[in-house]
């Protein structure tokens, strides 16, 4: 998580250089927004309004594409089992939303500004393993989007090109899945479940 918000200018960094294909980046905060780039967090945030307020956040729909981004977040069902569908009032900070539901609204409302980089802090937490692996298949489906999430679940660090793996702050071990799962105790431990303490252990 501080990694995530110290790449997206919201910390200030310490030491280092952030760099955007190559050339340096000299104020995250303001290079790091859609359409560059679209952010979610561990615990996403939500306005007392309705679905489609909250995902639009004063985008024009006629400019969008919203059933996209619903469909892949897959809120479809969600959406029909709901009365009112997107004119359904979430309530102060999403309360009447379920915990999975909240994660989905807050990851279509970064879907549906097409970013070329998406951010994602454990956006799946609170989401039941068959609509996880159904998100993540839509997300990634012919989609020339790139990615950067911090996760410990299986759904998200089976489609990770390249893993880092975070212990007390530093760089543990990083490579592919299949060379961690054989190298890094670390590793085989969090995919046992073994998570020990997830405040220090964060997983790009």
């Amino acid at each position: 998580t501080t990694l995530l918000r110290t790449l997206l200018g919201l910390l200030p960094k310490q030491a280092g250089t952030i760099r955007w294909n190559a050339a340096v980046v000299d104020n995250p905060a303001t290079w790091f927004v859609p359409p560059r780039s679209a952010y979610t967090a561990q615990i996403p945030r939500l306005f007392s309004e309705t679905l489609s307020d909250n995902i639009l956040q004063g985008l024009s729909e006629a400019s969008v594409d919203l059933p996209a981004a619903i469909r892949m977040a897959v809120l479809e069902t969600d959406l029909a089992a709901m009365d009112d569908g997107l004119d359904t009032f979430v309530g102060p900070r999403g309360v009447r939303l379920s915990g999975g539901q909240l994660q989905r609204v807050a990851a279509a409302r970064m879907f549906i500004r097409t970013p070329e980089l998406i951010v994602c802090d454990d956006v799946s937490s609170a989401i039941d393993v068959e609509t996880e692996q159904l998100l993540w298949s839509r997300v990634f489906a012919g989609s020339e989007v790139t990615s950067l999430l911090v996760s410990h679940r299986h759904a998200a660090l089976q489609r990770a090109d390249h893993i880092i793996v975070l212990k007390n702050g530093r760089i543990e071990a990083e490579g592919t899945l299949a060379y961690l799962l054989e190298t890094s105790v670390e590793m085989q431990r969090l995919w046992r479940g073994e998570r020990g303490d997830a405040k220090d252990n964060n997983h790009e």
